[in-house]
């Protein structure tokens, strides 16, 4: 019996939790839930639930249970602590998919939990849910599961195992048991919610019904524009497995003007030859190159591109699979953009054994983002005019010639659309790169390289660096051009040990020299702060002034005010309440911020205990905007590492933040009718839609005391205020709150944490929201005038 086969689990988890109890679980229907008999059930309105009676024990759970059903109903957990139960409390944690299934997953019960409340969907359905158990287990089952899920995912074999231990010998005497455990809890994908996520819920959800298929086969029909895709597929000693599933996927495309052009790379497997002639006489439209010599594969996709004749050339591993409406996809979008010469879309990766996961969501384009990681990958569609002018891919960036070519075309073009949603899942199998990047290999050397040349290629100052630690994901330090001076703009109101705290570490922190502190005083009348002015005016003669401005508190006002005063070339809004950790925090952020198609950056802010209080503002979290990754710890890479990579967003927080001062000016500064709230963002969309890149910057750190300059929403007028500012920014901004492009739609709008949301059941709509043609569709709604 193989050691990590799912009969050997369950006896290896029984060992370890032999002393655990199971308890079966009743369920107790309370609210539009009907027994019909036999754990059959009739949910009969729109708020279904059950209470769940039985023993249920604090700290980490399995959980199993039996169902069918018809339809994919989701299943929404709450916990009640002694305050009721409440959606900040909750967590969509699986489903019931459609079909006859047995189910298990893990579940973190919060220790002060009373008790709990399962959902099931919310409309009316009828299903089966019957055998519900609940198991407390060990953090050593959960350590084993995780091992188990790694290997299996990856197609790793039990002669890998040895160099696994090894690694995990290493993590643990390096960087302790606490990152051991955070990587544990990372692989088997437990969000921030304490709950092993629903991938496999999702994808249930977004299974093609026929309706659809049929759909999509009647819009191909009525296309008028069917353009022919070359498909260019190198191959190289693959298994024939494998080589099969990714040729018959293409062949199973229901868009069917294309060409699939192989180049052989000389293998020495006897199966590649017989498979590829086999496909050959199959169907006409593939055509295969057989190379004399190994030329690896940047000449192996040079030889595929001999063969395409295709107005657009996608790009495809051979042991990668499509999704039977990728092509389909992309043709749609030309369809409605004709004028688009690159498209990508969302992947997902697939195990040996066919199980789906480590879905990635991607933004839109974010030419920021790809100076440090790239994550454009799979799938990409390029207009082969492009292709054919940069002499197709470069010899010496194999591992990283895709990133290569990539960087080259968005050079020539920024005509660059997404399609949010997976149309490629990208094979695990040992050694490949799917499933080991967390090495430093040949493939982020060349990577590296590809940066390196895109930088001198672009006439760039900047020093390209590896992230420690990391594989394929860079940090790109641009240079501030011309030594621009720097106003710090402050404004603050008493608070003098807040305010000392944040002047210390500017001027006792910070590397860069030519900066200039410009204090905006909202009335002050204690008489320790003016002594704190005395000081620093003393100390810092040529970069401290104190300018009063004692008006009712109006955050934009304040430092609409502090830009007249200053006289930088670069403005930096900075709250009282902030300590500077970065000491080249400001050489960073000038030498972004005076890019010529830069507008405001952003900095990576910590609470006092090192949870993340700000890594870049997403639009429409909560309604309006929130945090990303908020309260995620500070050694967590975040959503594929995002919190490791320099990443455009649309907005950033005013807490920390930098831009031109003929920018500020040119967009009419802060909005003097948002006071406290909002106003950040409203400006950044402003910069934003006039066509500015905003980003934000890993590196710069600083700790921020959220909410002691001016305390909470507490008090009716507070909240009044509150609404107001919310209904404005609503009014102004809608169409870009509901589809913040340096997010995705298949994400939650729910919470902080880039967990999965509602698959985004509208593409065409949604897709290629490039710059120019946002601007559009907000010109069309009255939204935005240029």
């Amino acid at each position: 019996m193989p050691f990590f086969s799912e009969k050997a689990m369950n006896i290896w988890y029984f060992i370890i939790g032999c002393f655990g109890i199971t308890n079966k679980i009743k369920l107790n229907p309370v609210n539009d839930i009907v027994k019909i008999e036999n754990g059959n059930w009739n949910s009969v309105g729109d708020d279904p639930y059950f209470l769940l009676d039985g023993k249920i024990i604090s700290g980490w759970n399995r959980l199993s249970w039996d169902s069918m059903s018809d339809i994919y109903i989701p299943l929404k957990l709450y916990w009640d602590d002694g305050d009721g139960y409440s959606e900040e409390k909750s967590v969509i944690f699986s489903g019931i998919p459609s079909g006859k299934v047995s189910f298990k997953t893990f579940l973190h019960v919060p220790s002060n939990t009373k008790g709990i409340r399962l959902d099931p969907g919310e409309g009316k359905a009828e299903f089966y849910f019957d055998n519900l158990r609940i198991r407390r287990i060990s953090r050593i089952s959960l350590l084993i599961a995780s091992f188990r899920n790694f290997l299996k995912q990856r197609g790793i074999g039990y002669k890998h195992i040895g160099m696994i231990f090894s690694k995990v010998v290493n993590i643990c005497r390096n960087e302790g048991v606490a990152s051991l455990w955070l990587r544990v809890k990372r692989n088997l994908d437990i969000n921030t919610n304490n709950v092993v996520s629903g991938y496999d819920s999702w994808i249930e959800k977004n299974k093609l019904m026929d309706s659809e298929i049929e759909e999509i086969k009647n819009n191909i029909e009525q296309f008028s524009y069917k353009p022919l895709i070359s498909i260019v597929l190198p191959v190289y000693n693959v298994d024939e497995i494998w080589l099969r599933k990714c040729i018959d996927s293409v062949i199973n495309q229901y868009y069917y003007n294309w060409e699939l052009c192989i180049s052989d790379d000389a293998s020495t497997k006897n199966h590649i030859k017989k498979v590829l002639q086999e496909y050959v006489k199959q169907d006409s439209r593939i055509k295969v190159v057989y190379r004399s010599e190994n030329g690896h594969i940047s000449r192996s996709s040079n030889s595929s591109l001999e063969l395409a004749t295709g107005e657009f050339i996608a790009l495809l591993d051979h042991d990668d699979e499509l999704t039977v409406d990728a092509l389909y996809e992309n043709v749609s979008l030309l369809n409605v953009h004709p004028e688009a010469d690159v498209i990508y879309s969302d992947e997902d990766k697939i195990s040996t054994e066919g199980e789906r996961f480590s879905p990635f969501f991607k933004p839109d384009w974010s030419p920021d983002l790809l100076m440090s990681q790239m994550y454009i990958c799979h799938l990409t569609l390029y207009r082969k005019s492009l292709i054919d002018k940069l002499g197709g891919f470069r010899v010496g960036y194999e591992g990283s010639q895709d990133f290569d070519l990539m960087l080259r075309v968005s050079e020539l073009t920024d005509r660059i659309f997404h399609i949010p949603k997976i149309l490629y899942h990208w094979r695990t199998i040992p050694n490949s790169t799917a499933s080991n990047t967390g090495s430093k290999d040949y493939t982020h050397i060349a990577g590296l390289k590809a940066l390196e040349s895109a930088v001198e290629r672009r006439g760039i100052k900047a020093v390209v660096e590896s992230i420690e630690d990391e594989s394929n994901i860079y940090l790109t330090r641009y240079i501030p051009v011309g030594n621009p001076k720097i106003s710090i703009i402050i404004p603050t109101k008493n608070m003098v040990s807040v305010l000392q705290k944040c002047l210390e570490s500017i001027f006792e922190k910070t590397v860069y020299e030519n900066f200039e502190v410009l204090i905006i005083d909202n009335g002050s009348d204690d008489p320790e702060v003016f002594n704190l002015y005395s000081y620093w005016e003393e100390n810092e003669k040529s970069r401290f002034r104190v300018w009063p401005l004692n008006i009712p508190f109006n955050y934009s006002k304040l430092n609409n005010f502090g830009a007249t005063k200053a006289e930088g070339e670069l403005l930096l809004l900075l709250n009282n309440d902030v300590e500077v950790i970065s000491e080249n925090w400001l050489t960073d952020m000038a030498g972004q911020a005076i890019r010529p198609e830069i507008g405001a950056v952003g900095a990576c802010l910590y609470y006092p205990d090192e949870l993340l209080q700000h890594g870049g503002v997403v639009l429409g979290l909560g309604g309006v905007a929130g945090h990303s990754h908020k309260h995620f710890p500070a050694e967590n890479p975040g959503y594929f590492r995002r919190l490791k990579v320099i990443s455009n967003y649309t907005a950033v927080t005013a807490a920390c933040l930098m831009i031109r001062k003929e920018i500020f000016l040119e967009v009419g500064g802060l909005e003097e009718e948002l006071q406290v709230a909002f106003n950040d963002v409203d400006f950044c969309l402003k910069v934003w839609s006039k066509g500015y890149n905003n980003l934000w910057l890993p590196q710069v750190k600083l700790f921020h005391y959220e909410s002691k300059s001016r305390g909470y929403e507490d008090t009716p007028e507070k909240q009044a205020r509150f609404l107001k500012e919310i209904n404005w920014i609503k009014r102004q901004w809608s169409s870009v709150l509901d589809n913040d492009p340096a997010y995705n739609p298949n994400l939650t709008k729910d919470r902080e944490d880039f967990s999965l949301g509602e698959p985004a059941s509208v593409y065409i709509n949604n897709i290629g929201v490039n710059r120019k043609n946002k601007l559009k569709q907000m010109e069309v709604k009255g939204e935005y005038s240029g």
